[in-house]
């Protein structure tokens, strides 16, 4: 809360606090002119009760649980001198903050005391000390003081209620936007790692491979992955910013307009791309990039697990939905074959979880003819 506001509410409370001082004051100056018991003491002490009642209320919010005791000890013994003529305001201003700033386990057990100490004080003043009313009369004074300073107690404790349920629900949405952002940030850099490092897995191989009988495409292999390194530190370096730095600069998002780019590196690791991009304009930015990233994650997972190959990549929107296809023909037949495992590591769940994000459905897996397909359908409501 900012200062000026506690400012506010602080003279508040000190205006309240004098005025119940000058109320307490005039009550003990009253005569029985009206009928109703008076108080016949020093003044001096009138004064110090009117004090004892009024003034601790300049200092509720600090100490909520001490100024319950002194203006119940003070109302009390006002109420055996015949001094109030109201139902223990000041009683329940204080109750109202023990309500609101007091643990239960210290709260509940305040009031506990308060209640039968101010209802027993009044009752004693109102009919056994100086009868003014019959037994009858001085029970209903009594449950007045009793409907006043329980109806405050429980006005505070049900706003700290209130207000520790909205802190912890505030704690979950933080809680959960934390871990939205940590699997977001968790798929990028696998996005960014596993694409970068498949191509300078295949072209290191390719390299070795060739090294000796045919030097010009070592070299070639090599400046592959001098470009894929430099690309993916400088991806890895940008998203490792922005966690370490408040507010520091992104870099621009991937969209549509780098497909060709993927295409282009895939081709570079042995992987010949068929690209297809159609009705994709104005597409929101959040399904670009999901869109980029599914097809960076298909292609990384053909030049893994198929190059050298052909890969058919689709991508086609219209007014019902958007439409993702990649599918590859699966490495080429040797002598001896072997079945290789079909990916399903953390680029496949990452697929599936993007598309789920945006209320998608994902498919994928192996192909009759040879091969696999990953096919993803977006709603195209709110894409455009």
């Amino acid at each position: 809360m900012q200062p000026k506001v506690w400012r506010h509410i602080y003279a508040l409370d000190v205006g309240a606090a004098l005025t119940l001082t000058a109320v307490y004051v005039g009550f003990a100056r009253l005569t029985a002119d009206d009928g109703q018991p008076a108080y016949t003491g020093p003044f001096w002490l009138g004064c110090l009760i009117a004090v004892m009642v009024g003034l601790p209320i300049a200092v509720r919010r600090r100490w909520p649980l001490a100024v319950l005791v002194t203006v119940l000890a003070a109302l009390a013994t006002a109420s055996l001198l015949d001094i109030p003529r109201e139902p223990y305001a000041a009683a329940g201003l204080a109750a109202y903050f023990v309500g609101l700033a007091e643990p239960t386990r210290r709260s509940v057990p305040a009031l506990a005391v308060t209640l039968p100490t101010a209802c027993g004080a009044v009752y004693l003043g109102e009919a056994v000390v100086t009868p003014a009313e019959d037994w009858r009369g001085a029970a209903g004074v009594a449950g007045l003081v009793l409907l006043v300073i329980g109806g405050a107690w429980g006005m505070g404790f049900t706003v700290r209620g209130r207000r520790t349920e909205a802190a912890r629900d505030l704690r979950r949405r933080s809680e959960r936007a934390l871990d939205e952002e940590r699997l977001r940030i968790a798929r990028e850099l696998h996005d960014i790692v596993s694409h970068n490092l498949s191509l300078i897995a295949v072209k290191a191989g390719v390299a070795g491979h060739v090294a000796e009988s045919d030097p010009r495409e070592a070299r070639a292999a090599l400046k592959v992955i001098e470009e894929a390194s430099r690309s993916a530190l400088v991806e890895m370096r940008r998203t490792l910013g922005v966690l370490r730095t408040e507010g520091a600069p992104l870099g621009p998002i991937p969209d549509l307009d780098g497909l060709d780019s993927l295409a282009a590196e895939a081709h570079r690791a042995g992987v010949n791309v068929d690209l297809t991009v159609h009705a994709t304009e104005g597409l929101a930015e959040g399904t670009q990039l999901t869109i980029y990233r599914i097809v960076q994650e298909a292609l990384t997972n053909a030049v893994r697990h198929a190059a050298p190959t052909n890969c058919q990549v689709r991508v086609e929107a219209d007014a019902r939905e958007i439409r993702i296809d990649i599918a590859d023909e699966g490495p080429p037949p040797t002598p001896r074959q072997i079945v290789r495992e079909l990916p399903g590591g953390h680029g496949l769940l990452g697929m599936r979880e993007r598309a789920m994000m945006y209320g998608g459905t994902f498919e994928a897996g192996p192909r009759p003819e040879g091969g696999f397909a990953v096919s993803v359908r977006l709603p195209a409501e709110g894409n455009h």
